[in-house]
């Protein structure tokens, strides 16, 4: 991820405001201007320096930026864990490329970064990205009443996992 992707990124998020709406927090309107992705990418590009996550972008096959894909909250020591995160253009869903990119996270995460475990929640009626999660061997492991505030509303989400 470069921070000169936040123009594609800005394009994307204006365009599929209302797809991405149901499965994202409440954002202000500064986070859908190019400045605001240039600071949401400052932040992630900080934790990455510190060690605590991993921001990169999603391409198609013709090098084009479609979405956005995180290992967030890297955690060491004992635990050796993350979280993922993802998204894609509207336009470029059923393409396969979150599935290819949570695949390759994945690869990051055990090979490159010596984790042990990568956790991700989806909310309970998402289930393309349950079948995302399932093709790259996450396991459904429980339930988490009231764990975001998505849309506006505390929702339950299925929880997921994969082991390296």
């Amino acid at each position: 991820m470069h921070i000169d992707d936040a123009e594609a990124l800005t394009r994307i998020v204006i365009e599929g405001r209302t797809f991405f709406a149901p499965w994202e927090p409440h954002r202000d309107e500064r986070w859908f201007t190019e400045e605001g992705q240039r600071d949401d990418f400052r932040a992630a590009l900080d934790r990455y320096a510190a060690g605590l996550g991993l921001p990169c972008v999603i391409v198609d096959d013709s090098g084009c930026v479609v979405g956005r894909i995180n290992l967030n909250n890297i955690v060491r020591g004992a635990f050796r864990s993350t979280s993922v995160g993802y998204w894609v253009d509207p336009a470029s869903n059923g393409r396969g490329l979150a599935t290819t990119a949570v695949g390759e996270m994945l690869h990051r995460a055990f090979a490159e970064l010596g984790l042990h475990r990568v956790e991700a929640g989806t909310l309970v009626h998402n289930a393309a990205s349950q079948r995302v999660l399932e093709r790259n061997g996450f396991a459904r492991y429980g339930l988490a009443p009231q764990y975001l505030n998505i849309a506006g509303r505390w929702q339950d989400h299925v929880l997921f996992q994969v082991l390296g």
